[in-house]
Order: structure tokens, then sequence, then C-alpha cells
């Protein structure tokens, strides 16, 4: 099986936007205010770990999830892109810590999921599975999950390079872009019910 670089940059965008880890670190640091460097890396080390392992599961039990509920490809091309679509709306609208508040107390639960890997991520997860096969769909999750662990061990200086402003913008933004991927997998879900019938 060879995997081409243009179909690991194409896998690798969109999760990234819709992982969005430079908007959301302003609340990783909320969350992790107080902690010691030692339990701060411990949690993010954890944290990254628990979003891999939810994400491979999810990879990997889509299609029998498919065939269990007797939904296609295409069908959830559709939906995911819909969820996409208002998630990212709702995020362009609201403010971004409103929208990914989590509980007050702080562990894996809530910043591995759903602030690393949310419904967002795990509904690109599995289009990315269809659209390139899972070996760039895993290579694009650790690549991403990787870049996760590197920004929140380092989040403390990424935030003073961004500022607050600099990472709310960089938020909407990837919200933009997040809504234009929603479309175009609605788009192709569409245009792959037109052809099957």
């Amino acid at each position: 099986m060879s995997i081409d670089f243009n179909s690991l940059l194409l896998s690798f965008i969109p999760l990234f936007v819709a992982i969005d880890v430079l908007g959301v670190v302003p609340l990783f640091l909320s969350l992790t205010d107080g902690f010691e460097p030692p339990e701060r890396s411990k949690l993010v080390t954890e944290a990254t770990l628990t979003a891999l392992a939810v994400s491979l599961l999810f990879l990997f039990g889509g299609r029998l999830i498919f065939s269990f509920l007797g939904i296609t490809e295409n069908d959830f091309r559709v939906g995911g892109g819909i969820v996409l679509l208002v998630l990212s709306v709702v995020d362009l609208i609201f403010s971004h810590e409103k929208q990914r508040n989590p509980d007050s107390s702080v562990g894996i639960v809530p910043i591995g999921i759903p602030l690393i890997i949310g419904p967002a991520a795990l509904t690109t997860i599995l289009i990315l599975v269809d659209n390139y096969g899972y070996g760039v769909a895993i290579i694009s999750l650790i690549a991403n999950l990787a870049i996760v662990w590197i920004v929140f061990r380092n989040s403390k200086y990424v935030f003073k390079v961004l500022g607050k402003g600099g990472a709310r913008v960089f938020s909407k933004v990837a919200s933009l872009f997040l809504a234009a991927i929603a479309v175009m997998m609605i788009r192709v879900g569409l245009t792959g019910m037109m052809t099957v019938r």
C-alpha cells in the first residue's frame, strides 16, 4: 500500500482544524492552573493517550457500527457534514470557552475527551478512513496528537506568543475552514447518493 504526501496532507488538515489545538490552549491553561510542571506533564501525556485510544477504537469500530445500524458511507458523509457544520457555526457565533466548557474537575475525561478529541474530530476521523484508508488516517491522527502533546507541554509559551486575542482569532479561522470542509462532505455525500440511485 503506497501512501503519497498529497493524501497525507489532505487528511492531516481537516483533522488539525477539527481538533483546533491552538484554540483550546487558553482553556487548557485555565484547567491546569496551579498544577506543578511534573503534574501538568503527566496530565498532558495521559490525556493524549486517552484521546488516541478513543480515536483508534472509533476508527476501527466505525464500519461495524455502520453495518449494525444499516448506515451507508454517503449517509455518514451527509450526517457527519451536518454535525461539523453545526459545530463550526456555533463556534463562530458563540465564544469558544462557553462552547467547550467542561466540568470543574480536571482530569483525563475533560481534557482528553472532549477537548482534544470531540465530536468534530471523531466524525472527521471516520470520513478520513472512508476517503483515504486506514493507513493515512492513522498517520494523520498520530501526527495531530503529537502536535497536541507538544503544544500542551509548551502551552504557556504558545499562549505568550499568540496572546488571548491571537488564540481566539486562530480558533475562529479554524472554525470557518471546518464549515467549508463540512459543506464539501455534504456535497460529496449527496452526489454519491444520486449516483447510486
